[in-house]
């Protein structure tokens, strides 16, 4: 079970082996929940999708998972790693955010911490690292993927702008060795970001700062 995201297997190619399966799952949920979100032209019927993954994954934590390829693959990799179904269902609520008539600058902070925050805070634990800055980065990394499917363009703009001043701070200190598959997700994003205003680095440069980031944490 894979991340639909390629950039994703690269980067987490970087974890320890013991905790990629898990982290991989992570994002496949996080796959799962775009997927309900992008493909849902009645609010209501998403609401309802959403809501039962939320109630789905609140009952990992005291009942066996059902019988849904997804949810038995949380329960077996990740449970484990000490992170809750409950803080797992919370993610839904990031992704409910954009079921609503009128997406607003509160409703992209709410969805940047809620999905990208609480998937990154999730994955660390996984790691055994706790840093606040891990959060952010992911943060940055749901403001980006959101800045390109927004229609508005200053929507978008305020997107780029948060993701990129999360991503100062992020990356502003030295990145423990076992979150620096976290930090090369979140750098993709950043690269990303950095196109979208003008300013991203060749492919060379890429590739040399992902390395410079795994060996280095900076």
């Amino acid at each position: 079970m894979t991340s639909a995201d390629p950039g994703h297997a690269l980067a987490l190619s970087y974890a320890p082996p013991a905790a990629r399966v898990a982290l991989e799952t992570l994002f496949v949920l996080d796959d799962r929940l775009a997927t309900i979100v992008r493909s849902t032209r009645e609010p209501l019927v998403g609401q309802m999708r959403l809501t039962w993954w939320h109630e789905a994954l609140t009952r990992l934590d005291s009942a066996p998972a059902p019988q849904e390829p997804v949810l038995q693959a949380i329960a077996l990799t990740v449970l484990p790693g000490g992170v809750s179904g409950t803080s797992l269902a919370a993610m839904t609520d990031g992704w409910e955010t954009l079921l609503q008539a009128e997406v607003d600058p509160a409703t992209i902070e709410a969805f940047a911490i809620e999905r990208g925050g609480r998937l990154f805070e999730a994955a660390s634990r996984i790691l055994g690292v706790e840093d606040r800055r891990i959060g952010i980065a992911g943060e940055g990394w749901a403001l980006v993927d959101l800045s390109r499917s927004v229609t508005d363009t200053s929507l978008a703009n305020l997107a780029r702008s948060l993701a990129h001043a999360r991503f100062e701070t992020a990356f502003g200190a030295r990145w423990p060795r076992a979150a620096r598959s976290l930090g090369a997700v979140a750098l993709l994003a950043q690269f990303d970001n950095a196109a979208a205003m003008g300013g991203s680095p060749g492919p060379t440069r890429r590739v040399a700062r992902l390395a410079w980031h795994r060996l280095t944490g900076y």
